[in-house]
């Protein structure tokens, strides 16, 4: 039988493989945890699922309810997720890291009528729900859930590819999140295609261990490790979070050898030392993106397995992505590989025309065929204007700008809406971001557009130090990063102002808000930490 909903699928994987391990969790996650350390293999994790299940069918949830998941990456997660979807039930994962607002919208907005929360959270999640006039219930990992508030609206249908599997949120960098609609064909296909595609990501049937630091509230965690270790009966292992310090003994301690990264990833490890351990893993391959191009193939080099880029949004999951998984790669370029035969890509500028190759546009997607939409989200909850726009024209459009090389393989430049125009040029801010990282005082950094009367934007970077520096010493500390950046980019792509402070708005991934740093601009401008280094900004002369 195909499976129709993600509870049939591992139901099927634990069936055909139940002494295989479905997770690790190391023991220096089981202690920030609290939880064992340990292995659960698939035969048992489906035993806890099934007695779930049964807990929440006498209680009354079935299909067209909507749970909130606040677990972090903890084993719960995965157990209560794939009982509550044998109900027809969807997940909204909850970001541990929110607030009052944030959960008030997040309540209202989905509608869920019960959240499983650590125990510490249920008061903020009560508290929000009355302010939104929610009858949200709570319930932690082990408790009996309380009957729902409402019936389920679909009681009378089976749960199947089109039902609705889990609500993720936008990370709302430039705005409101947004909530993606996930079916089960989104999750089910995830795991095929991650299974199917061949060249460098070769998952071997039973014996694949895949290491994420990413957070389940991510559909690179949640969709593409899960659903591919599923599929093919592997073993997930999950961290609470990336920890570099203890990062390569998580690798090694593992055996783990399939990594998912973020491009902040490699840069800090690239940081430590080189040591003999650097090769002393098992690892084939690692699974990302945004990795700062000047360090792609000097970290493939010291650490021994390939990095493979790759282009997906939460919207599209595995029905438009596009990944470097096979040569060439152009590794340092940016490159994400080229369109599958499956998929099919425009690049065009603001008028919708297409622009010619190594011209940079907006790039736009689809399926090839008769289902355009196959294996993409099935909307934005309560915004069908915000889902007609996306799929204007019957493309998806991603809102990233990108550029096809001489060989027709795809490039990564930016955001649309992170490009800072300054007299006339495009500056990625992805681009000066990953110079600025290469500097040894900075922990973290972000570019972006302060207001110029004369060249429109200039360039503000944001800046996080490992050391916080004493105020004394800002001034000169800017003056070098500026020196920096001259050296390797273009004069006009270097900070004109450089901002110290002490963090920076993050997402659950570790994204920047951009939406929110926009808002930041001009407090960061006004403050005595922040200097004009304009002045510094001028062509270098070219050695002969």
């Amino acid at each position: 039988m195909t499976p129709q909903t993600v509870y049939q699928r591992f139901s099927q994987t634990a069936t055909k493989w139940p002494n295989n391990p479905f997770m690790c969790v190391l023991p220096e996650t089981a202690e920030l945890y609290g939880i064992k350390a340990g292995e659960l293999v698939y035969g048992d994790a489906l035993q806890r699922i099934q007695r779930l299940v049964e807990q929440y069918r006498q209680a009354g949830y079935g299909h067209g309810h909507r749970v909130g998941l606040l677990l972090e990456n903890r084993p719960a997660f995965f157990l209560h997720w794939f009982a509550l979807n044998a109900l027809g039930v969807s997940v909204v994962p909850i970001n541990a890291d929110l607030r009052a607002a944030e959960l008030e919208y997040l309540i209202g907005h989905s509608e869920m009528l019960l959240a499983i929360a650590l125990p510490e959270r249920h008061t903020m999640l009560l508290e929000a729900a009355k302010v939104v006039d929610s009858p949200l219930a709570v319930m932690a990992d082990g408790d009996t859930p309380p009957a729902p508030a409402r019936p389920a609206p679909l009681a009378d249908r089976q749960p199947d590819t089109h039902t609705e599997c889990a609500l993720l949120y936008t990370s709302g960098t430039t705005g409101r999140p947004k909530g993606c609609i996930l079916p089960n064909e989104y999750f089910l296909y995830c795991g095929i295609w991650y299974a199917t595609r061949g060249g460098y990501i070769k998952l071997q049937e039973g014996v694949e261990r895949m290491l994420t630091p990413l957070p389940l509230v991510h559909m690179n965690a949640m969709a593409c490790s899960t659903m591919g270790m599923v599929q093919t009966g592997g073993c997930l292992i999950v961290l609470d979070r990336f920890h570099p310090r203890s990062w390569w003994d998580s690798v090694r301690d593992s055996r783990a050898t399939v990594v998912h990264y973020l491009g902040v990833m490699p840069a800090i490890l690239m940081k430590a030392d080189a040591s003999p351990d650097d090769t002393r893993h098992q690892v084939r391959f690692g699974f990302g993106a945004g990795i700062d191009r000047t360090l792609h193939e000097t970290f493939e080099a010291r650490f021994g397995f390939p990095l493979l880029e790759g282009w997906a949004m939460t919207e599209t999951g595995s029905g438009g992505v596009i990944q470097a998984y096979e040569e060439p790669r152009f590794v340092g370029t940016a490159c994400f590989g080229k369109e599958p035969p499956e998929v099919e890509v425009r690049i065009v500028d603001d008028a919708d025309n297409e622009v010619a190759p190594g011209q940079e546009g907006e790039l736009l997607v689809r399926r090839k065929g008769d289902e355009p939409r196959f294996g993409f989200f099935a909307g934005y909850l309560k915004d069908p204007v915000a889902t007609d726009e996306a799929w204007a024209g019957g493309w998806f459009h991603t809102g990233d700008v990108v550029r096809r090389n001489e060989q027709g393989y795809l490039q990564f430049i930016d955001r649309k809406k992170n490009v800072i125009r300054r007299s006339g040029e495009n500056i990625a801010a992805v681009e000066v971001e990953a110079v600025l990282l290469q500097h040894p005082a900075i922990k973290a950094a972000a570019a972006a557009a302060a207001p110029d009367d004369v060249r429109g934007d200039e360039v503000l970077a944001v800046i996080v130090c490992a050391q916080p520096p004493s105020p004394q010493d800002m001034q000169a500390l800017a003056q070098d990063i500026v020196q920096h950046g001259l050296q390797r980019l273009a004069y006009y792509k270097v900070p004109g102002y450089v901002v110290f402070v002490d963090s920076l708005p993050l997402t659950a991934t570790n994204k920047i808000q951009r939406g929110e740093l926009k808002k930041l601009v001009p407090q960061l401008l006004a403050s005595e930490h922040c200097f004009d280094t304009r002045s510094m900004k001028k062509r270098q002369d070219i050695p002969v």
